[in-house]
C-alpha cells in the first residue's frame, strides 16, 4: 500500500461514502436518493461537490439520474464493484489517514512557526490583505469551492507576512501537498461537525486578532488549537474502523 497516496477531494469523500451505502445494502436498488439541497445539506459540502459524487457514481453504473424526476439507485453489476469488503476499505482509508497525519505533522511545524513570526514582522498591509481574505470568507460563507480557496490563500498570508524568504519558499515548494492538505481536513471537519463553516471562519479570525495583536504566543497557540482539532476528527473517524 503506498502511505504517501493523494488525500481524498470533498466529491470523492462523499462518492466513497454513498458508495458503501450503496454496496453494503443500506441503501437498496430503487431506492430514490435524497435532493441534491438535502444531501448537500447531510454531508456539509456544497451542491456543486455532491452533483460531482453522483455523477461518478452514475459513471460507475449505481445511479440512475433521472433530470427532473431524481436520482435513483440501480443494481450494481458484478464488474461494476470495486473491492468494498470491510478489510480492504480499512486498509484504504488507514492509507490515506496516513497520509494526512503526516502532512499535519507538516503543516504543525511551519505553519504554528509562521503564525508566531508574522505577529513579529507582519505590516499594515499584511493585515489588511488579511482581513480582506476574512471579509470574503464571511460573505461566501456558503460557496464551500470559494471558502476552501480563501482558506487556503489565508495561511500563504499568513506565510507572507512573516517577511522571511527562506520560509516563504519552504511553504511554496511544499504548496501541492500543503494544499491538498487543507482541501481534504477542511472535508473531513465538515464531514464530521455540522455548522462548520461559521467555526472555522470564527478560529481563522482569532488566529489573525492575535498576529494583529502581535501575541507571539498567543498566535502560535491558536494555530496549534486549529490544526489539533482537524487532527482529532481524522483520529476520531479512524478509532471507529
Amino acid at each position: 500500500m503506498n502511505r504517501m497516496e493523494r488525500p481524498l477531494k470533498s466529491n470523492e469523500w462523499v462518492s466513497r461514502e454513498l458508495y458503501s451505502r450503496i454496496t453494503s445494502g443500506a441503501i437498496l436498488p430503487g431506492d430514490k436518493l435524497p435532493s441534491v439541497v438535502d444531501l448537500a445539506a447531510e454531508y456539509g459540502v456544497g451542491r456543486s461537490t455532491i452533483r460531482e459524487a453522483l455523477s461518478a457514481l452514475k459513471a460507475k453504473g449505481l445511479l440512475d439520474i433521472r433530470q427532473g424526476g431524481g436520482t435513483f439507485v440501480l443494481t450494481p453489476e458484478p464488474a461494476q464493484l470495486e473491492d468494498s469488503s470491510p478489510a480492504a476499505l480499512k486498509e484504504d482509508w488507514l492509507g490515506r489517514a496516513d497520509s494526512l497525519l503526516q502532512l499535519l505533522e507538516v503543516r504543525k511545524v511551519l505553519e504554528t512557526g509562521c503564525a508566531a513570526l508574522a505577529t513579529k514582522h507582519r505590516s499594515a498591509d499584511d493585515l489588511a490583505a488579511l482581513r480582506e481574505t476574512l471579509r470574503q470568507m464571511e460573505q461566501q460563507l456558503a460557496d464551500e469551492a470559494f471558502s476552501e480557496q480563501a482558506d487556503v490563500r489565508l495561511h500563504e498570508q499568513i506565510a507572507a507576512a512573516t517577511h522571511n524568504p527562506m520560509l516563504i519558499e519552504l511553504m511554496k515548494s511544499l504548496s501541492i501537498r500543503l494544499h491538498e492538505s487543507m482541501r481534504d481536513t477542511r472535508s473531513l471537519w465538515f464531514y464530521a461537525e455540522r455548522q462548520s463553516a461559521r467555526r472555522l471562519l470564527e478560529e481563522h479570525i482569532a488566529l489573525v486578532d492575535a498576529i494583529e495583536q502581535q501575541d507571539e504566543a498567543l498566535a502560535s497557540s491558536r494555530m496549534e488549537i486549529h490544526l489539533a482539532k482537524v487532527e482529532q476528527v481524522l483520529r476520531d473517524k479512524t478509532a471507529t474502523l
